[in-house]
């Protein structure tokens, strides 16, 4: 089953991130405009057809937020004792406590989730909805966090830039139109069916083109004691969750394997645009990613038993 994971899921998806990694050091990609598309364009349509075309059932999707909100929840408190007990400064709580809460449910998870449940329609579901409740957690905490570290306090900003994202007008909508059975009309249905069916490549591509400028170091140990909670902690968190909830099946598959991603570049571009520890976040999202190849293929493995 190892064999089979490695040569059908994580392949491909490092084949692809290692793809991108190639073409930015040809090519310089626009790294703004590559971002750009998929938060835009991509990510959204994925989201709203997979809402749209979901077979989640209100208890289902109610059973998934809660589980989100337990396992965020646990992993706050871990970070938060031991971030604490180190004595870590304000701003290295905060670029910590985001390294091991914002995790890649997106441009590495969506990928992971079409591939190892062969474009399953209910696991890309559950995949999207706890997609969409990390781009919330991203734009609420993760920026409140870092603001609050720098002492800026211009809470507005963060209230301007959660109206601004679209992934939770996408997931309402897609919601809203699949419990009213909304008909879509060709000429929409078609552009984000091409858009859903474009985001494992362009977003492995452009997590590949992030990930390859930031230098390799590995002398910091808060680096592995992020690690640490991100790639160990939480997933077996979301499996202790999984058991105590009583979730079966394909739910049970995607949650466990969605609560294994690697810290999410949202982390790092954090760090960057308030000028929070760029250097900690940045090896976070590099080491994370290339050790998560290991993790995920055992988690993988380990969740199919389980569901």
């Amino acid at each position: 089953m190892i064999g089979e994971i490695l040569l059908q899921v994580v392949l491909p998806v490092f084949i692809l991130i290692g793809a991108g990694s190639l073409l930015q050091r040809l090519f310089r990609l626009d790294l703004y405009t590559l971002a750009k598309i998929n938060f835009y364009y991509i990510t959204p349509a994925a989201v709203f057809m997979s809402m749209y075309l979901s077979k989640m059932s209100p208890s289902l999707l109610g059973m998934v937020v809660g589980f989100y909100a337990l396992y965020i929840g646990i992993l706050y408190i871990l970070s938060f004792i031991l971030t604490r007990s180190l004595k870590y400064k304000t701003g290295m709580k905060a670029a910590f406590t985001n390294s091991v809460l914002l995790d890649n449910a997106g441009n590495y998870g969506m990928p992971v989730n079409d591939l190892a449940f062969h474009g399953d329609a209910l696991a890309a579901s559950l995949q999207s909805l706890i997609m969409a409740l990390q781009s919330l957690l991203t734009f609420t905490y993760g920026v409140i966090s870092i603001q609050r570290a720098k002492l800026k306090g211009n809470y507005r900003i963060v209230i301007i830039g959660f109206l601004k994202m679209p992934v939770p007008y996408a997931l309402v909508l897609g919601l809203a139109f699949h419990a009213f059975s909304v008909p879509l009309p060709l000429f929409i249905s078609k552009p984000l069916t091409y858009a859903q069916e474009s985001m494992v490549a362009v977003a492995l591509l452009t997590l590949g083109a992030q990930i390859v400028k930031y230098p390799l170091r590995l002398a910091r140990v808060d680096i592995y004691l992020s690690l640490l909670l991100r790639l160990l902690a939480a997933p077996t968190i979301g499996i202790l969750l999984v058991l105590a909830l009583g979730i079966k099946g394909i739910p049970a598959q995607a949650m466990i394997i969605a609560s294994g991603m690697p810290t999410g570049v949202n982390a790092s571009l954090l760090a960057e645009e308030y000028n929070n520890e760029p250097d900690f976040a940045a090896q976070t999202v590099l080491v994370s990613t290339l050790l998560n190849v290991i993790t995920i293929t055992g988690l993988i493995s380990l969740a199919r038993t389980l569901g």
